[in-house]
């Protein structure tokens, strides 16, 4: 089966590198699957995001990534995120926190909604409804 090299960093961190046999993101264009082969293409992340990766075993992870590109080349997928998180380290219980206060905010408060997205791509992340 063909895979592909998948590189996936925060600022923070390097979160995962490996091989996989598809990647799906969410873009500002759309939603976005990637197999061996595909074109080269460059996309900004979708905000409050949640990115696939079909790990070579059959395994998928699940990563919530907010702000940033993905980038297909010849040499595989770089995910260059602001913050990401693979939905085995999310603390529900905190994410559904940060969303209730988000919620509570204003509706004209930029910051707000930005948290709000990015507690509801990480309960998306871990398996839960937002």
């Amino acid at each position: 089966m063909a895979t592909l090299q998948v590189e996936l960093v925060a600022v923070e961190r390097r979160i995962w590198s490996g091989e996989a046999t598809m990647v799906i993101a969410r873009t500002t264009e759309g939603e976005l699957g990637v197999l061996p082969g595909h074109a080269p293409l460059l996309g900004e992340l979708a905000p409050g995001g949640v990115v696939t990766i079909r790990v070579a075993d059959g395994e998928d992870l699940v990563v919530a990534a907010h702000g940033g590109f993905l980038s297909v080349t010849e040499q595989g997928v770089s995910i260059l995120a602001e913050t990401a998180e693979i939905s085995t380290e999310i603390d529900v219980e905190r994410a559904r926190e940060a969303l209730r206060r988000a919620e509570s905010a204003s509706d004209d408060d930029e910051d707000a909604l930005a948290a709000a997205r990015r507690a509801q791509s990480r309960l998306r992340a871990a398996g839960q409804a937002a």
